[in-house]
């Protein structure tokens, strides 16, 4: 399918960016949320440069669709990075409280600095930072034990800064998401359509639920017992020998009077839901380097791509 690469880059970004880099002169601690799925299309290439030397708590929100031996794999190749990695499900309040008490912890460092210097301790700053729809306010709600931001399975629905206060000791910034202002990767950006973390005025549908069985394939050869046989077992329709573009038709002609839009919508959805089972679309890149073709990290880099931006 020949269709415009996927960007998306709403008009708000830029004064939302702007808002955010000066707020984060104040934060002490950052919280950024990537999505469970896809750890590595969901980090921000920019990241480490807005940060500087801001303590940071990596949380790998929606562990609940990705199997418990791939959040274990994911945990030791980031252990292997010098990071430690926060599994949660924030709309059932999984993992949170390990997250709290880590970004408390941090806080406490803080504290310790300035009574050193003979100053009096504050409440700590914390910040949500993560790309778009991948449960930014969900875990806040959650930290703050109580609905307090809007939070919805789609992107874009926090367009302004706030600081919410969570108690006299902590403090949190809800953020926009962030998103580069040009995707240069498209497998990566085809990840986060097929996720949903970017708004879908962004991608044709068609396009993406065809690359979604493409992608479903290659992870299937590669960790057969990983992936599973959801689309099988759902649609009576197996993926093996036919190309994306080809089981989307069959799907349609199968299923949807031949409706193929229909048919790319509902497998969209079907996996965002978790209808197809726990699935992940990104694997810890150890295996490449097993493979010996290089660093794990520079693979990394290279797979999930050089972005820039904020939603």
């Amino acid at each position: 399918m020949s269709t415009p690469p996927i960007q998306w880059y709403p008009g708000h970004i830029a004064k939302a960016e702007r808002s955010l880099l000066e707020q984060l002169k104040k934060v002490d601690v950052v919280l950024e949320v990537r999505d469970a799925r896809i750890p590595l299309a969901t980090r921000h290439p920019q990241m480490r440069q807005w940060l500087g030397n801001k303590e940071r708590v990596l949380v790998l929100n929606r562990m609940d669709m990705i199997p418990a031996g791939v959040q274990q794999d994911w945990r030791a190749w980031f252990q292997q990075q010098d990071e430690t990695a926060y599994f949660t499900d924030a709309n059932h309040g999984k993992g949170v409280e390990a997250v709290s008490k880590a970004a408390q912890a941090l806080g406490e460092k803080m504290n310790q600095r300035r009574r050193d210097r003979g100053m009096l301790p504050r409440p700590v700053r914390a910040v949500v930072i993560g790309f778009p729809n991948v449960g930014k306010s969900a875990l806040i709600n959650r930290l703050l034990k109580r609905r307090v931001v809007e939070s919805a399975r789609r992107p874009g629905v926090t367009r302004q800064l706030r600081w919410i206060r969570i108690s006299d000791e902590l403090e949190l910034l809800d953020a926009p998401g962030i998103l580069p202002s040009k995707l240069t990767n498209q497998q990566a950006a085809l990840k986060l359509a097929i996720c949903d973390d970017i708004g879908e005025a962004a991608y044709d549908n068609q396009r993406v639920a065809a690359a979604f069985v493409d992608l479903w394939k290659e992870l299937a050869e590669a960790a057969p017992t990983v992936i599973g046989s959801g689309l099988e077992t759902r649609y009576g329709l197996s993926p093996s020998g036919v190309t994306g573009e080809t089981y989307l038709a069959q799907l349609a002609e199968h299923r949807y009077q031949n409706d193929i839009e229909r048919a790319a919508r509902q497998l969209l959805n079907d996996f965002r839901k978790g209808l197809l089972g726990a699935v992940p679309l990104e694997l810890p890149p150890a295996a490449i380097a097993a493979e010996g073709r290089g660093n794990p990290e520079e693979r990394a880099e290279e797979k999930s791509g050089e972005h820039s931006g904020v939603q």
